[in-house]
């Protein structure tokens, strides 16, 4: 059964909003790139099908972080929403945070875990990889 919530979203000044459905899965991301595109220690993101993702006001702005990940955020206050991975154009991961409901969205594995900031704690029973694990 797949899951049917229609999430909605916005950017931190709200000039650039989102709605999103079909969850796949959402989990905790510890890799340098996320950690430095946000400036937090790990990053909380939930998968979608591109098809069951769209901006419903504004239009991203996109960086190219790496060979294959495009990084979305709002061009006025700067905040990063979403990252695609070209090498699976069916799939956008959205960070929870920019959820209106954030709380209705709940991780379920941490991935690159091998980045994690030695200081920084994991303190569940989740599913640990050292890669990109199940995404």
């Amino acid at each position: 059964m797949s899951d049917t919530r229609v999430f909605v979203g916005s950017c931190l000044c709200g000039e650039l909003c989102f709605r999103a459905s079909g969850l796949i899965d959402a989990g905790y991301c510890h890799c340098r790139l996320c950690q430095r595109s946000t400036g937090a220690p790990v990053l909380a993101f939930a998968g979608f099908p591109t098809s069951a993702f769209r901006y419903s006001k504004g239009t991203p702005a996109i960086y190219s972080s790496s060979l294959h990940g495009r990084r979305e955020f709002c061009g006025n206050c700067g905040a990063q929403v979403a990252f695609r991975d070209t090498s699976v154009p069916e799939r956008i991961d959205v960070n929870i945070a920019s959820f209106d409901d954030p709380a209705a969205i709940e991780p379920v594995y941490h991935v690159w875990i091998g980045s994690r900031i030695p200081w920084f704690h994991i303190d569940d029973e989740l599913p640990r990889y050292e890669d990109d694990g199940p995404t």
